[in-house]
């Protein structure tokens, strides 16, 4: 019977994804029904709507998919790490380091290098990040959970105090590009480097996966889990370093993205339940069904223009965990 539930959970969630990217290859400036979309993928190469739809629209989706169900993956993994849901990459300083690292790209011109640099550097600050979070939270071979949380939220403060220093200090052109880059969006032209971000995002959902009974453990605390068997400390290190790349990767890709690793884990708990065998894919399905959303409301609401994706998450997944914590709904 659970079994039955959860995969008519995951097929509900895939027929949503299904219907929110239908609907963000169809709306925009140039609207196209959802009925001409096949006939465009079959026999469409060459005209205007092919190049719409293909150069434009569906790289934004996949990106949308693999941002959002990495952030949310991310969170899940951590919150499942720390049995604190107010924590996420955000709380723990993670993004910032990613944020930093691009940040210190970008105004060194090292981006003339390459995109490539962009997700490179951003995984070196996050994995610095993780470094010191773990030696400093290290005490007797034991990574201590509470101080390092505490620790992140520090760093998570330092980072953004540092980014906006090399802001005050770059020049108008390295400002705009940091400024723009901040607010998130996921309008990068580099297929490749998309292509990189959606299977990063698939292969380490498999692995964590692997990890996801540990998950179910350390949710008893981390003694329960050492008398069952789970090798606790390892377990921390290996989801310490799937977190530090996941978020690495997205912030060095997209921006700073809030929000969708801290509400999304929150809601797929409600509808799916604890267990992290079914919540760590739904909750990997709902964080892409949420930013390909919100990407497609960002596109629509000032059009021809553009809003920041980030602020679309910012504002939606705020004041939804506002009103859900209102009542009472968040636990």
């Amino acid at each position: 019977m659970m079994v039955t539930r959860w995969m008519l959970c995951l097929l509900g969630l895939m027929l949503l994804l299904a219907v929110v990217v239908l609907a963000s290859l169809s709306l925009g400036i140039a609207g196209i029904p959802v009925t001409k979309l096949v006939s465009i993928f079959l026999h469409g190469r060459g005209s205007t709507e092919y190049s719409i739809v293909f150069d434009i629209r569906l790289p934004r989706i996949l990106l949308g998919m693999a941002i959002g169900g990495s952030l949310s993956l991310a969170g899940v993994i951590l919150q499942g790490m720390f049995r604190n849901p107010l924590v996420e990459p955000y709380t723990l300083g993670i993004s910032g380091g990613a944020a930093l690292g691009v940040s210190l790209n970008i105004v060194l011109g090292s981006a003339a290098a390459g995109r490539f640099t962009f997700p490179v550097c951003g995984s070196l600050g996050a994995g610095a990040v993780i470094v010191f979070l773990y030696f400093s939270s290290v005490r007797k071979s034991m990574v201590k959970l509470q101080g390092l949380l505490l620790n992140g939220v520090m760093i998570s403060f330092i980072a953004s105090a540092l980014v906006m220093l090399l802001m005050s200090l770059s020049s108008t052109e390295t400002l705009h590009g940091i400024v723009f880059w901040v607010m998130g969006s996921l309008g990068e032209p580099d297929i490749a480097l998309i292509t990189l971000m959606l299977g990063m995002s698939v292969v380490l959902l498999a692995v964590a996966y692997f990890f996801c009974h540990h998950l179910n453990a350390l949710a008893l605390g981390e003694d329960e889990a050492r008398h069952l068997g789970i090798p606790v400390e390892r377990t921390k290190k290996v989801l310490f370093i799937v977190s530090a790349v996941l978020t690495g990767f997205c912030v060095s890709v997209a921006g700073m993205i809030g929000f969708v690793g801290l509400v999304v884990p929150h809601f797929m708990r409600r509808i799916v339940g604890h267990d992290h065998r079914i919540l760590l894919g739904a909750s990997f399905l709902a964080g892409a069904i949420f930013l390909i959303f919100c990407d497609t409301l960002a596109r629509l609401m000032i059009a021809p223009s553009e809003l920041p994706v980030g602020v679309i998450t910012g504002i939606a997944g705020g004041s939804v965990f506002m009103y859900a914590l209102s009542r009472g709904e968040v636990r």
